[in-house]
């Protein structure tokens, strides 16, 4: 690759692959994820609360957030947030630790039970091989871990893409159907605003490659970018699972079930390796972000993070969500999402749409001067 072509890789597209890559874990490769928030509603209402609020949402907060991070050079969320929130910041801190522990929890659940219904694995040999996948990446550090996010993602849109097609050929009179008898359900909006908040806080885990934007254009069009990017792997499960509409709203994993009913054994195979790779990459993503916090704190004592306590911290947060897995994939998606959304939006997304860009504005205006002076 070119030095101009990975520039531009770096600055427009890599913010938007790894916040694809953070998020899709939690946020929708099982499928759950999007029936709560967005099917169940009707398969209309569904697509509005996605495209119209969701993804809106996504572009305009993270073209905020990588302008902020770039201007005030907040590579980590310790230092970010107490840019942003001042002597409040760890009330961010707090609300992350909780749904850190919640995603882990359903990225250690998925895990299990991916491997054990599909390949008759031990549902704790699945989480373990999560947990030991996630602290190697997290041992290796930012290098390894921005190109694994990346190339994965490539990979996923490649999946995803020809799951589409398939099920188009095979059931595309059926959602045809469900497109144009459904009945928009009251209160997609709501739930998509939900969704688009508690997936919001995983900017945390991208911050780390925002170091490559140099200008406010970059920033902009980078986040703006990111939140299309983030969205295109769920609109191609969404579209693909409505062949299967309403049944699919029942399943547990109803990503595994729309791959298994296509009939074809070897692309089912191939979906497992993926899907199982995206829980291993979300995991990665937001625990290198507490690395990242915690190494911010060391540099602030004119201390380093010793490289091999970064697999160590990996291990603490996975052991302990995998203690609060049992309380089973849907309780933990419906409930434990939906509460932790709220916290966000009064943690993060109110100030960053406020005392965010009223410092963004007012650092432009002193940049401004000085260059006119």
């Amino acid at each position: 690759m070119s030095l101009i072509k990975k520039s531009f890789f770096n600055k427009y597209l890599l913010p938007g692959f790894v916040f694809q890559s953070v998020i899709i874990g939690g946020g929708y490769g099982t499928g759950r994820e999007l029936v709560e928030y967005f099917l169940k509603f009707g398969p209309i209402g569904g697509l509005l609360g996605m495209l119209l609020i969701t993804t809106v949402v996504w572009s305009v907060f993270l073209a905020l957030t990588f302008e902020f991070s770039r201007l005030f050079r907040s590579f980590d969320y310790r230092t970010f947030f107490k840019r942003l929130l001042g002597p409040l910041w760890p009330s961010f801190d707090i609300i992350y630790v909780f749904y850190l522990i919640i995603v882990l929890a359903v990225l250690g659940s998925a895990s299990g039970i991916l491997l054990r219904d599909n390949f008759g694995v031990p549902y704790f040999v699945g989480v373990i091989i999560m947990l030991i996948s996630v602290g190697y990446l997290t041992f290796k550090g930012t290098s390894i871990i921005e190109k694994f996010l990346s190339i994965w993602s490539f990979i996923l849109y490649f999946v995803y893409a020809l799951l589409l097609i398939f099920t188009i050929v095979k059931f595309g009179p059926m959602i045809k159907s469900s497109l144009s008898s459904s009945v928009i359900e009251p209160g997609w909006a709501i739930s998509g605003f939900k969704y688009a908040f508690y997936n919001l806080a995983n900017v945390v885990g991208v911050l780390f490659c925002l170091k490559h934007l140099e200008s406010r254009k970059e920033a902009v069009t980078a986040g703006l970018l990111a939140g299309v990017i983030g969205i295109v792997p769920a609109l191609l499960l969404y579209v693909s699972v409505l062949g299967y509409y309403p049944d699919i709203v029942s399943k547990e994993l109803p990503s595994v079930y729309a791959f298994q009913s296509l009939g074809i054994p070897l692309f089912f195979v191939l979906f497992q390796i993926v899907l199982y790779g995206t829980l291993i990459e979300t995991g990665t993503a937001l625990i290198h972000a507490v690395n990242e916090r915690v190494q911010s704190a060391q540099n602030a004592r004119n201390k380093e993070l010793p490289q091999a306590f970064r697999p160590i911290i990996a291990s603490v947060f996975l052991l302990i969500a995998l203690g609060i897995s049992s309380f089973g994939l849907v309780n933990l998606i419906a409930k434990g999402y939906s509460a932790v959304s709220w916290g966000f939006l009064l943690v993060y997304l109110i100030p960053i749409a406020t005392i965010g860009v009223y410092k963004i504005v007012r650092n432009g205006r002193k940049n401004r001067g000085k260059v006119s002076n």
